[in-house]
């Protein structure tokens, strides 16, 4: 290589590290690009894409894409059909955010079945971030969101279930890493992740929270910078398995700052993975993330195999991927 082309890359690389970004290998989408966690992920970047290919906005497109979820009974742990609390009662949490730093966020929320909308009304209409409980439900109601019964039949039978292994009439959980295992059968949440033609980007989380837990219980869904982080200056992350893990290392933000600093996408969630082993000592629990950068490079790591996640792009249509994972 000629002396002049060697300046000309050294310049090139430096300016993409000051933005965040890093000569890499790492297979890159071609915008726009959807991606979001578990199988049923794939139905939520289908949604998105159909609300972007049909001129709608990002915020609409990651909405759209985890309500469909979120209407899916056959989602265990996602809105209506969600597993209950330990006392039988379906509480859901959600958040929204912007690559401009705009969110919205609800939790301990019963009776609606889309909470991604309640956490997108909060910001969009209030002054605040967070909503949580009866003050969440009271706003939900006040914007007109109708009320609805979130426990299934099959939810309600797992419940008892569960209720009879305990061996009393509804205790909460005395050992809530050995009842809350995040496995085949508990996937938790819907994260979603969107970058538009220009490269902005939105996110978006929905979950019912680890099955059978403690009654007030929230995990790292509704958290900004847990569960979810989006910065148009560099890319978004969301996280999904342990919430209490994933909120001891702050892992989504964890996730996007690596990448400023230069990591690719894969590499900043494997970092972030070990992060958390290293601070949490678990290797039973799984937790996982996915990223997508602003130029369309996708990542994602888990500690345990399992963890799937879908891309949806226009070069190269749907794709269901498994993610790569720190123990075998």
């Amino acid at each position: 290589m000629q002396r002049r082309e060697l300046i000309q890359l050294g310049i090139v690389s430096s300016f993409l590290g000051l933005l965040g970004l890093r000569c890499s290998s790492a297979p890159k989408h071609r915008l726009p690009v959807a991606v979001a966690t578990w199988d049923h992920g794939q139905m939520a970047v289908e949604t998105a894409w159909r609300v972007l290919q049909q001129g709608g906005r990002l915020l609409d497109a990651v909405e759209e894409g985890v309500r469909v979820v979120e209407a899916d009974p056959m989602v265990r742990t996602v809105g209506v059909g969600g597993y209950p609390d330990a006392t039988g009662r379906v509480t859901l949490d959600a958040s929204i955010m912007e690559g401009t730093g705009r969110c919205g966020a609800v939790a301990f929320l019963e009776g609606f079945v889309h909470p991604i909308s309640v956490a997108r009304r909060v910001m969009e209409k209030t002054p605040h971030v967070f909503l949580v409980g009866e003050g969440a439900r009271a706003f939900a109601l006040a914007e007109g969101f109708e009320e609805a019964n979130l426990l299934t039949p099959e939810s309600e039978q797992d419940w008892l279930r569960w209720k009879e292994q305990q061996g009393t009439p509804a205790p909460p959980p005395s050992n809530l890493e050995n009842t809350n295992r995040i496995d085949a059968d508990n996937h938790d949440t819907v994260g979603l992740l969107v970058a538009d033609a220009t490269g902005r980007l939105t996110g978006a989380c929905s979950t019912s929270g680890a099955a059978f837990k403690m009654r007030g219980r929230v995990g790292d869904s509704p958290i900004i910078g847990a569960g979810l982080f989006v910065d148009d200056e560099v890319g978004a992350a969301c996280a999904t398995g342990w919430g209490e893990g994933v909120i001891r290392i702050a892992g989504s933000h964890l996730v996007v700052e690596l990448m400023r600093q230069g990591d690719d996408p894969e590499v900043a969630c494997r970092k972030a993975v070990a992060r958390y082993r290293a601070r949490t000592g678990d290797d039973t629990l799984q937790v996982g993330f996915l990223a997508l950068r602003r130029d369309g490079v996708v990542g994602a790591y888990s500690l345990l195999p399992g963890f799937t996640y879908a891309v949806m792009d226009a070069a190269q249509g749907m794709q269901l991927l498994q993610a790569p994972s720190l123990l075998r």
